[in-house]
């Protein structure tokens, strides 16, 4: 018993060292928001920053805004690579727009500290950009009584954490707020002069997976490079609050929600991704979840379609994963 209980001890230990060696001994991108791996939340703590509540981004902005209604002044167009033409107020900041709201008839539904993450647009003096029919600027009642701008009916809205003219970071937000096209549509870099029927697709523009796809395996996506993605070809992302060594996750309950775990996939079956670090993690909420270098993985409930990437850059957090493993477009 006593040689038995000593065997059992050293593949224990030699399961351990495997593990180690796996996810421990090199740092390679091992920090998270400038702090050490180990530093991130603990698994029990509410992962309440960077995933999307209620529709709109749940902290994660730096500040807020203050919710106070701001007008547009002489709206302009600007063209741009990621989405074609879209619309900004007079100082060059992109306009957005909420699903959850509706244009017939107009009305807004981002209240409290929805409307302190996206601030109202104002129609007081507001001036449509050149080019564009004035007869889409109008305005609906909010439910405190105050007036704000609808373009084609829907309602106007800023992003707190575009801190700058040209900044798009509430692009995709919680898969439900989206700059705005010049008729009140969703800018899209497919449609043409931003005026495609909106949930139209064209043709071609989301690539269906291979029947036989891989369960994890290599997109070029046109803006990012090359990303991984599941065998429904939907994008894989990972969280700038998790660990990978200890192995860590900061989004548990209602983050799952909105950013569903990477079932376990066999070395076997997946293409062109590094194998580093490819281990199950078992997580304190008893399930199973991939990861690749040792960071788990996840998939984006915003994401409706393959080729979709609505997560990137959600929160300052999320982020699509490279082959290697590293996040993709994150500031440095």
């Amino acid at each position: 018993m006593k040689t038995w209980g000593n065997a059992a001890l050293a593949l224990t230990a030699a399961a351990v060292l495997a593990l180690t060696t796996a996810c421990g001994q090199e740092k390679g991108d091992q920090t998270l928001g400038g702090q050490p791996a180990g530093a991130a939340n603990p698994a029990g703590a509410p992962a309440d920053n960077g995933y999307s509540s209620g529709g709109y981004a749940s902290g994660g902005y730096g500040d807020a805004g203050s919710g106070e209604a701001e007008p547009a002044g002489q709206m302009a167009v600007a063209s741009t690579k990621q989405l074609g033409k879209v619309v900004t107020d007079s100082e060059g900041y992109t306009l957005y727009r909420f699903d959850k709201d509706s244009s017939s008839p107009p009305k807004a539904t981002c209240e409290g500290d929805c409307a302190k993450a996206w601030p109202v647009v104002s129609p007081e003096d507001a001036k449509a950009p050149a080019g564009v029919d004035a007869s889409l600027l109008g305005e609906v009642t909010r439910a405190d009584g105050s007036k704000q701008l609808t373009l084609g009916g829907w309602p106007m809205y800023r992003y707190a954490k575009d801190t700058k003219p040209g900044d798009l970071n509430g692009q995709g937000v919680g898969g439900t707020w989206f700059a705005s096209a010049p008729d009140g549509k969703k800018a899209s870099a497919e449609a043409d002069g931003g005026a495609a029927e909106e949930g139209a697709e064209e043709e071609g523009a989301k690539e269906e997976p291979a029947a036989d796809a891989a369960g994890l395996s290599v997109r070029e996506d046109p803006k990012l490079g090359e990303i991984v993605v599941d065998s429904r070809g939907m994008t894989v992302y990972r969280f700038k609050k998790d660990s990978a060594w200890p192995m860590k996750t900061a989004c548990t309950g209602a983050c799952l929600e909105k950013w569903p775990v990477v079932a376990p996939v066999d070395k076997n079956d997946i293409e062109g991704i590094t194998k580093k670090g490819f281990v199950t993690f078992s997580r304190p909420d008893g399930i199973k979840q991939q990861t690749i270098d040792c960071w788990p993985l996840y998939t984006f409930a915003g994401d409706e379609a393959p080729g979709d990437t609505n997560g990137q850059g959600v929160g300052g957090t999320w982020y699509a994963v490279s082959p290697e493993g590293k996040l993709v477009g994150a500031p440095k």
